[in-house]
């Protein structure tokens, strides 16, 4: 029987894709100190709209609502550090955003925010994902009976459709292989 921790492990597998691939592009930015306003601008649309639009927003409307549910606290507990850190990783995302122009018109310092914000991100959710896959998803699955899980998977389902629209999932799975390097599977 699928979970939904299974689909978010899934989910998981294709951010750590990318935040292998952003750390590279962190480091060149180090090395180099030449920026290239669309890969950055694509690494921003993909952990904006797939890792939180997407992934994030099943874990806080849902999941994490089925934990409570379920006598897990939302406060205090795992899941509070999740939601913490998935703001974390918006205020990173939203420094890289703003430090932009100026990298791009050159300026030394703004280069450098982009390359260590970047570098904050790709390690808050190489650590954040270790956690839930680690701890909190086997933590669910073992409170979660079979109904919850079904109903998880519907609604992650409905999520896609209706947060995310048709297409756009594979969209940005096809922006994770690209960004990556590798070639799409089919």
């Amino acid at each position: 029987m699928e979970k939904a921790t299974d689909i978010l492990k899934h989910e998981h597998q294709i951010i750590l894709m990318v935040l292998d691939a952003a750390r590279k592009e962190a480091q060149h930015l180090q090395q180099s100190g030449l920026i290239e306003e669309k890969t950055i601008q694509e690494y921003l649309d993909f952990f904006r709209n797939f890792a939180d639009r997407c992934h994030h927003v099943k874990e806080e409307d849902l999941f994490f609502v089925k934990m409570e549910q379920r006598g897990i606290p939302n406060q205090g507990g795992p899941v509070a550090v999740m939601l913490a850190e998935h703001d974390q990783g918006r205020k990173h995302l939203k420094a890289i955003s703003e430090a932009l122009p100026e990298a791009v018109e050159g300026k030394v310092q703004a280069v450098d925010a982009i390359s260590n914000h970047l570098l904050g991100y790709v390690e808050l959710l190489k650590s954040h994902i270790y956690k839930e896959d680690h701890i909190l998803y086997p933590m669910a699955d073992r409170i979660f009976n079979a109904q919850d899980q079904d109903q998880l998977i519907k609604d992650f389902d409905r999520v896609e459709a209706e947060e995310m629209g048709s297409g756009v999932h594979e969209k940005y799975h096809q922006l994770a292989h690209e960004l990556a390097g590798l070639p799409v599977d089919s």
